[in-house]
């Protein structure tokens, strides 16, 4: 029996399918999803998730929210998300290169606003990038 998912960002309907497993970047580590799992709510953190469907792996990267697990079902409910495939990665590597450099201008023991913010945007990136090349 597949699992229904559905990706929710508050502007779109990012994903809706079924899937034979996903993979959900928690904040307390990456999480399987198989049929039959145990109800659960989730954070997510910055990361991918990865989705076997008709065993084909796909991607989307996440900028954080929730999930919840119930009967098969996965709803998970983000921020932003964007489907790997339609990520250009020239685009995202470009991206990571001005969050690094931004992030550069601070030292390391810093916890300025600014340095919370590029250290977010290195993640979110690193995120893009990933999720595009699978």
């Amino acid at each position: 029996m597949p699992i229904s998912l559905k990706v929710l960002a508050p502007n779109q309907n990012v994903f809706e399918g079924e899937a034979e497993e996903v993979i959900l970047p928690s904040t307390t580590g990456q999480l399987g999803v198989l049929p039959g799992h145990i109800s659960l709510v989730t954070a997510i953190d910055i990361g991918v998730l990865r989705l076997r469907s008709n065993s084909k792996w796909s991607s989307i990267a996440l900028t954080g929210g929730f999930a919840e697990i119930e009967s098969d079902e996965v709803t998970v409910l983000v921020n932003s998300a964007e489907i790997g495939s339609q990520i250009n990665s020239q685009t995202a590597e470009e991206a990571l290169n001005k969050a690094k450099t931004e992030l550069s201008k601070f030292s390391d023991t810093e916890k300025s606003p600014d340095r919370i913010k590029a250290l977010k945007d290195v993640s979110i990136a690193q995120a893009r990038i990933q999720a595009s090349k699978n």
